[in-house]
């Protein structure tokens, strides 16, 4: 992509535009004109202006990010809710404020910074721009600087944060999100993404300074002549997959193993670190997906750039895997934290995992070879797996029955990687964590999600039950006969509109009169239910959730008499309404046909019922 952005000559040399008509909104055009740098983005809002698009400007203009559970995220393009280059500008700024007030040495140990494939033309953004950007702040501020000189697996910033003793790592990224938007995350310097009171303090330093500091911040060739920076990526690289092996079990039987696997890096950046990854394994390279293995911040041939949506998605990977013969398709998102995957039936077709049942196999193979290595049982008294609150239960399934410890989070990796942090500070290791949306952290080598190591092991995995004549989908119902089947649904509705979604809440919440929930949900009563965003649980002695108060999104969950969890919430990144409803049962009970009947029974009333999508406009996903 073009890295110009067309800034040129003193812009603020005239700054007049005609009024809207509203005072608050050209004060906030006059503010943006008089601060932004960037032509396109510049041209923007001026043509908004001309064209009388005031919803339009007051969308961009009159309200600002903040973080949610990635960071922050939004569009490309011009306005202090966008990202931009004065945007990631202010925000830079911020961080530095509030890390040099927090870390006495905090210019020596600097920041880590981080970039993925996407670019926007009309508004002269891209993650690498943006990344230089970031670097051009710190170090008009005489911070040192370790950003990559290449994109990036978003997984790489906090590993790269923790090996280098940073302060704190940024990735400009928006993961599998549509290509118009990009993001900003910030990792801590244990390496977990920033979660409160980091990211409201961050926040607040970001809107006392938003005036750029100097033509300096503007700069992105200042890094290319700095003392204070530094390149990272040969050594972050060559750290991970030495590190890698740790995770490697069975290096005999990959190296003769007769599976074939099939890759697509979604247009993004997981080409090179998943062929890196595979080798380290003792595997060759799986096949790339021709069309997609390069970087394209267009993602020209999928509907959508999220391997979570399925069959539909990785139509050119199956045709491919088809083709060669291949047995697993792997699928990294565009940033490389999560991952796919699917399987050729024995019969005919493909089996696409879903996020739950990945993690059931995920969560298995770790704690098989955990007790492989450490036969002593007093060792699994330190052992924990992870969930976050949304996604499948098996995992407590399993350390009922094996013994170890299961702790569920909100949701969000940033939860899941704090509290890899605090269990590693008291001797207690974490061996797997997942949430329900493909996102895998297997062993506790970076705390976030991780599609690289993920698909290593994976392969492994496929390879070790392979040479026991069973597929990974044979293998999915060992597990679920042994610890007993969980059938899940998750999917979504799309909103566009922010007080549609607080009326569809304030209802619920006083559902059959004031202060009153739902009682039944088609026609199974309803037994407990945990309300995050207010902070009542039903099941707890004082009516208090064990998990923290999120005020900030919502999220209520069910649990029904017929072993049923339903939970309802918003996304912290798009504008959806989330759905997760699991059937829960004990082992012994396999019926699969009327389990998966009766939990959707359940997920359609709950649909119908909470969320009445068509009285509310809501778009329902596109399968």
């Amino acid at each position: 992509m073009e890295e110009d952005n067309g800034v040129t000559g003193d812009l603020n040399a005239n700054i007049k535009c005609q009024s809207t008509g509203d005072q608050e909104l050209d004060k906030a055009v006059h503010q943006w004109l008089t601060w932004d740098k960037n032509q396109c983005t510049r041209v923007q809002v001026e043509s908004l202006v001309v064209s009388g698009q005031l919803d339009d400007l007051r969308s961009r203009l009159c309200s600002r990010m903040s973080f949610g559970t990635a960071g922050l995220r939004a569009p490309m393009g011009a306005g202090f809710n966008r990202i931009n280059d004065l945007t990631i500008i202010q925000s830079t700024q911020g961080l530095f404020s509030y890390l040099s007030r927090y870390f006495a040495d905090f210019s020596s140990r600097g920041v880590v910074i981080g970039f993925d494939t996407r670019g926007q033309e009309e508004s002269g953004c891209s993650s690498q721009r943006l990344a230089k950007l970031t670097a051009a702040v710190m170090l008009s501020r005489d911070v040192t600087v370790h950003i990559f000189s290449t994109f990036v697996p978003t997984p790489y910033v906090p590993y790269a944060v923790k090996k280098l003793g940073a302060a704190a790592g940024v990735m400009i990224t928006a993961s599998h999100n549509p290509k118009e938007d990009n993001g900003y995350k910030v990792y801590w310097s244990n390496g977990a993404q920033i979660a409160s009171p980091h990211d409201k303090e961050v926040l607040r330093s970001i809107e006392e300074q938003l005036e750029p500091w100097s033509a300096s911040c503007w700069d992105e060739e200042l890094m290319e002549n700095s003392s204070l920076r530094t390149d990272p990526l040969t050594y972050i690289n060559s750290c991970y997959m030495d590190e890698l092996t740790s995770l490697c079990f069975h290096r005999d039987l990959n190296s003769s193993c007769p599976l074939k696997f099939v890759h697509s890096s979604f247009h993004g950046v997981g080409h090179v670190f998943v062929q890196q990854a595979f080798q380290t394994f003792g595997f060759p390279p799986p096949i790339p997906v021709p069309e997609q293995k390069d970087p394209d911040p267009t993602f020209s041939s999928v509907r959508c750039p999220n391997p979570e949506e399925g069959e539909s998605v990785l139509e050119l990977s199956l045709l491919l895997a088809e083709k060669e013969n291949a047995q697993i398709v792997l699928a990294t998102d565009p940033d490389a934290d999560r991952l796919a995957v699917a399987e050729k039936s024995r019969r005919c077709g493909w089996k696409v995992f879903t996020g739950n049942e990945l993690a059931a196999l995920l969560g298995w193979w770790m704690f098989f070879n955990w007790k492989e290595n450490h036969p002593d049982p007093a060792a699994t008294e330190r052992v924990y797996m992870l969930a976050t609150t949304v996604s499948s239960k098996i995992l407590q399934a399993f350390a009922r029955i094996e013994g170890f410890h299961f702790e569920e989070t909100l949701p969000g990796f940033k939860w899941i990687g704090n509290r890899i942090h605090e269990l590693s500070k008291t001797g207690n290791r974490v061996i797997f964590a997942f949430e329900e949306s493909i996102g895998f952290l297997c062993g506790s080598m970076v705390p976030e999600k991780d599609g690289v190591s993920s698909a290593a092991v994976v392969a492994e995995m496929a390879a070790y039950l392979y040479n026991k004549n069973l597929s990974l989908n044979q293998q999915l119902h060992n597990i679920y006969e042994t610890y007993g089947y969980h059938v899940s649904k998750t999917s979504y509705v799309i909103c566009y509109e922010p007080c549609t979604i607080q009326k569809i809440f304030a209802r619920i919440r006083n559902f059959d009169g004031e202060g009153s929930y739902p009682k039944t949900c088609g026609g199974v009563r309803i037994v407990h239910i945990r309300d995050v965003t207010t902070g009542y649980d039903s099941s707890q002695p004082d009516l208090r959730s064990v998990l923290p108060v999120s005020r900030s999104s919502q999220m209520i969950t069910f649990t029904l008499q017929n072993d049923v969890v339903a939970t309802l919430r918003t996304s912290g990144t798009e504008p959806k309404i989330k759905y997760y409803t699991e059937f829960c049962a004990a082992p012994g009970k396999s019926d699969m046909s009327s389990l998966e009947e009766e939990l959707r029974k359940i997920t359609t009333a709950l649909l119908d019922e909470f969320l009445e999508p068509e009285k509310n406009n809501l778009i329902r996903r596109f399968v």
